[in-house]
């Protein structure tokens, strides 16, 4: 995990190891200490070595994909669906439901997403783990997969969690009367947790993470710790609407909804279910799923007080519901919060929100578990921010009067909302995906022409390599491309050539003159060559720019005197810019890339925990981080054309220099005088600068494992496997959004 960007998961949850007799806890041992305790500004490389070790235990010859599409998924719904309506005693469904139940269930899995760096959202099914299994936001949806259990236990491997939980949220919202837009399979579970910065706060609701008139700092999406969004009562608990309507754009729009998708969300979530706040937390709950004991097997929140369950339920401490019937799709929710003036009250368990003025409609809404009792609808600050917020007010009143846009508005928010983190379309799987392309899924047009053979790829890396282009430039051209995917939600990537179009032509990391002239180049090549193609072949300038890195990558290890072919597999395309939303694709533009040696002021990472927050982006292992950054040094990759971390007197061939010299005992290294962030080696003898480095570059000498990985490729019989190694992570690189290559 990444030092101040990823927090140490609760000791709880992490550590708890007891000495067991006759079923019986005898005492607690001592937790060790770890290395992030005695050195905890050392780089910590765990982050990717999810990408290294196999804790799968499905084994690495199982294809989810091929299993889902074995799956009766008719079969399945119709299980889910009876699972609504059948209410269990140990957890009794509000008005005999559990639709409301699911749809908080799929919402919360999928709502952690974040623009900003992609992490979270439904993928993985991250919700069975901690920290989010024992979040207060997640409080009591231990029990929602629970009831699903004998779902999945019945069709097993076919079908995910990942993909249960939001299934279940679409049928939940199709048993209530709501038509939704869709569903798309194709979400992997995960088996470890995923590593996020969730926040700093040292304490649950804790907010430590605004700058200056309240704005939220980056990466975070939720405004509060443990929140999934924004907290119901207003800004850490101050009711004030228009407040809350500061905090819900700034969270949502994290999280990659607009003002419209933001009211449809509110709207259409909160017309079903309730809030539950019996009674006050503080008496009557015990600990959460990770601090529970090994007797409630993997439950928490238990609840003491009355039945513990159904009437006497605590979840948010607000209690109530928000329409006369909150099992069915109406749009009393927008009716009634226009339709009253709202008065804040407390809840029975002390939390401040809504109902209308002067006792109005006191016996509008039925108990959920009591047909003798009645109630007065309730909103929470958040619901008034769509009242009281001019803009928000406006949609809402829009939607209040057209009840089919609303609906069609809320169908797609909703899909957006869970499939947010899948990645391009062609990902999707499954008869319910729909085939609308949509702007937020990165759309590609199709390949519609014969791909070019082993004999055109030929061709062109000899045209290319003829060029006045330098192998330097066609490197970092291709790795400026391909290395701006993003493995936590599968966007970015050389496929579509976007690197041409805005946002992506201006980015300071890229050098934007430099690719300018490099494309100008390439497109003559294609023009030239799809004008004298015979059948109508043509080739994309999103297949040129890599070619042209991998011909350069091969033309500089036959400098260094080894004959190697890079694999390449045609097939890409390019997008346009009407597919492309520039305002969503500026979020993946980096503020520092340790392979390119780019650094800038706005990273909110050092230097060399941004190198591997990269490598993480780009799904690497540590040696593979390694020998990329060696190679590239090699290359004079660097984004600015510098000499820092070039350490070598043969640039432009592929050697494992960086390696030896920067383990060679002969140099000596000092901060230099002239440059904050630079360091100098200097010759120990003479004193003469031999060669300037940045913190990515010297880390590879002074982290311990990185330093171990590195002088694997500085042995005197290292240098071929360098080569091997570095062509196998190239190309990998090269790769990773040809999700249409199986």
């Amino acid at each position: 995990m990444l030092r101040k960007s990823i927090p140490m998961v609760s000791a709880l949850a992490l550590s708890i190891s007891l000495v067991m007799q006759s079923g019986t806890v005898l005492a607690q041992s001592d937790s060790a200490t770890t290395n992030s305790f005695w050195w905890p500004e050392q780089l910590d490389l765990s982050s990717l070595r999810q990408h290294g070790v196999e804790s799968n235990p499905m084994g690495a010859s199982f294809n989810y994909a091929e299993e889902f599409k074995k799956l009766d998924l008719a079969a399945v719904k119709a299980d889910i669906k009876a699972l609504m309506t059948s209410s269990q005693d140990w957890w009794p469904a509000d008005y005999g439901h559990y639709g409301p139940f699911f749809i908080r269930m799929a919402w919360h899995s999928a709502g952690t997403y974040r623009i900003h760096d992609g992490r979270g959202g439904a993928a993985g099914g991250q919700q069975r783990f901690e920290p989010l299994n024992s979040w207060p936001d997640n409080a009591n949806l231990d029990k929602a997969r629970r009831l699903l259990w004998p779902i999945k236990q019945k069709y097993g491997s076919k079908i995910s969690w990942a993909d249960l939980m939001v299934l279940t949220g679409n049928v939940a919202l199709e048993s209530m009367g709501f038509k939704t837009f869709g569903f798309a399979g194709g979400r992997q579970d995960d088996w470890e947790v995923e590593r996020v910065n969730w926040g700093s706060e040292k304490k649950w609701l804790g907010d430590e993470r605004h700058t200056g008139k309240r704005e939220l700092k980056k990466p975070y999406a939720a405004v509060q710790m443990g929140l999934i969004y924004v907290n119901p009562e207003g800004p850490n608990g101050v009711p004030d609407p228009l407040l809350a309507a500061k905090d819900i754009r700034q969270a949502f729009g994290a999280m990659a909804m607009n003002d419209e998708e933001i009211v449809a969300l509110i709207a259409g979530g909160h017309t079903f279910g309730k809030a539950h706040g019996a009674r006050k937390p503080e008496e009557c709950v015990d600990k959460e799923p990770a601090a529970a004991g090994v007797e409630e097997q993997g439950l928490g929140w238990k609840n003491k007080c009355g039945k513990g369950n159904a009437g006497d339920t605590i979840t948010s401490g607000l209690e109530g519901a928000w329409s006369i019937n909150p099992v069915a799709w109406t749009t009393q929710y927008l009716d009634n919060l226009f339709a009253f003036d709202w008065v804040q009250t407390k809840s029975p368990a002390g939390a401040t929100q809504w109902i209308p003025k002067d006792g109005q409609a006191a016996n509008l809404v039925p108990d959920a578990h009591d047909k003798t009792k009645r109630h007065a609808p309730i909103m929470f600050t958040t619901d008034l921010a769509l009242k009281e917020d001019p803009e928000f007010r406006k949609i809402s009143l829009r939607f209040k009067e057209d009840p089919k846009e609303f609906e069609l508005a809320f169908a797609k928010a909703w899909f957006k909302l869970t499939h947010r983190d899948m990645g391009p379309r062609i990902r999707y799987i499954g008869a319910e995906a729909p085939t609308e392309d949509l702007i937020w899924q990165d759309p590609l047009p199709a390949v519609d022409q014969e791909l070019i053979n082993a004999a055109d790829i030929v061709t062109l890396k000899s045209k290319i390599l003829s060029s006045k282009i330098s192998a330097s430039e066609l490197v970092r051209t291709a790795w400026a491309s391909a290395a701006s995917f993003r493995s936590t939600d599968l966007r970015g990537g050389a496929n579509g050539a976007r690197i041409r179009l805005a946002p992506q032509n201006n980015w300071a990391v890229n050098n934007p003159k430099e690719v300018a002239k490099v494309l100008k180049a390439l497109e003559k090549i294609q023009a030239d060559f799809n004008k004298a193609s015979a059948g109508g072949k043509k080739v994309s300038l999103a297949d040129l720019i890599v070619l042209g890195g991998t011909a350069a990558v091969e033309q500089a290890a036959k400098k260094g005197g080894h004959s190697i072919e890079v694999a390449f597999t045609p097939g890409r395309v390019d997008a346009t810019q009407a597919q492309t939303d520039a305002s969503s694709f500026a979020v993946l533009e980096p503020k520092a890339d340790g392979f390119r040696n780019y650094f800038s002021k706005d990273s909110y990472l050092s230097p060399a925990e941004a190198l591997v927050e990269r490598a993480n982006y780009l799904s690497l292992t540590v040696p593979e981080m390694t020998v990329l950054v060696g190679g590239l040094r090699a290359l004079g990759a660097n984004s600015d054309g510098s000499k820092n971390g070039i350490f070598t007197d043969q640039p432009g061939t592929l050697s494992n220099d960086y390696f030896v010299n920067l383990l060679d005992m002969s140099t000596q290294w000092k901060k230099s005088a002239k440059t904050e962030g630079l360091y100098e080696g200097v010759d120990r003898k003479t004193g003469k600068v031999k060669w300037t480095a940045t913190p990515v570059d010297l880390v590879f000498g002074s982290q311990a494992e990185l330093r171990a990985v590195a002088e694997i490729y500085a042995a005197d019989d290292g240098h071929e496997k360098f080569v091997q190694d570095f062509v196998s992570a190239w190309s990998k690189v090269m790769m990773l959004d040809r999700f249409d290559v199986k």
